[in-house]
């Protein structure tokens, strides 16, 4: 059960409870798509960890800086990005986000701070480290959360980024999305201990743990992590306990896990649990019926919007990959 409604305003726990039923519905829609052939590739769903996100980056203050993995649709609704764009990108469009180029695992909203879903299992950690240097060096009041699963936590570039972090003290917060699976390994098969946050303390800052199925767990002490950030430049680890409902990615069946498991962290499912509080606040079943019918709404829209969007021409193919003919003179000359 998510802490007591008394400890924020009804219009905040609606504002969460409408960004979590956003990803959720967005994220059934791009399911829905991918079955049917219009998206390809790779696609990696949110759906089940949506307090995290919204919890997380529901602390965010104007100039702060966010970093995901892969799994990163969550976060780019969440900080504001367009559903349209979104789900156009996902479709391969030329008004995505990232021009069709990217796809699922590269979102990207340099407006609102997101600097990129990542496909490279932990390779952006030492990239939001370079961006909180960044930000202590210029004298900002501002942080940078970098969001990671527990199969990153494993890589070794994470580590050298958390001492670094340490050793300089940084305002950024290491955020690992516990999700009990790095694809199909167990988080107790890859990790030697339990609780990945006691890691902090190898570094001379604080780790610590939230219930990423409670949304007002995780932005309460994301919220008190990101404030001592500010104010003492101090670095943080934050293990969200989260649960995806899904496989690693569309093509993932899950045989490693069972129909129990995964039917045991439903009755914890985040938009449940705070819609029983929003309940028992007051609000009515008919107030959240109107906010689900808008977001299955966005959704439904978002994909017509990508259905009816052009695709990239065939110029845009190297446009940002190669330097122009008159930059040329900057590249090393080869043989």
């Amino acid at each position: 059960m998510p802490n007591s409604p008394d400890t924020a305003s009804l219009n905040l726990l609606l504002a969460l409870y409408r960004k979590m039923l956003r990803i959720r519905r967005f994220e059934e829609a791009a399911y829905q798509n991918y079955q049917k052939g219009h998206i390809v590739g790779f696609c990696h769903l949110y759906i089940g960890q949506e307090a995290v996100a919204v919890g997380a980056l529901s602390c965010l203050e104007d100039g702060d800086k966010v970093l995901t993995a892969y799994r990163d649709h969550g976060h780019a609704l969440a900080m504001g990005l367009p559903a349209n764009a979104l789900m156009a990108e996902l479709f391969g469009k030329r008004t995505g986000v990232s021009k069709g180029k990217g796809g699922s695992m590269h979102f990207f909203g340099r407006e609102q701070g997101l600097l990129g879903g990542n496909g490279i299992v932990g390779s952006h950690v030492p990239v939001g480290v370079g961006v909180a240097f960044a930000q202590k060096y210029r004298q900002e009041r501002n942080v940078t959360l970098v969001f990671f699963g527990d199969g990153a936590a494993q890589q070794g570039a994470v580590h050298e980024a958390m001492n670094l972090a340490g050793l300089w003290r940084l305002p950024i917060l290491f955020i690992i999305e516990n999700n009990r699976y790095g694809m199909g390994t167990s988080v107790e098969r890859s990790s030697a201990i339990k609780d990945l946050c006691r890691r902090a303390s190898g570094y001379n800052f604080s780790g610590l743990i939230c219930n990423g199925m409670d949304v007002l767990d995780v932005r309460e002490k994301v919220g008190a992590a990101a404030g001592l950030a500010r104010e003492r430049s101090t670095p943080a680890l934050i293990e969200a306990k989260t649960y995806r409902y899904r496989g690693h990615s569309m093509s993932d069946p899950a045989l490693y896990r069972t129909a129990d498991e995964v039917e045991q962290y439903k009755h914890q499912d985040p938009i449940l649990l705070l819609k029983s509080a929003l309940i028992q606040a007051g609000t009515t079943d008919a107030q959240l019926g109107e906010i689900d019918n808008a977001a299955k709404a966005e959704a439904k829209e978002a994909v017509e919007y990508a259905l009816n969007s052009p695709e990239p021409e065939l110029e845009d193919l190297t446009a940002d990959v190669y330097t122009q003919p008159w930059d040329r003179k900057l590249l090393p000359r080869i043989g």
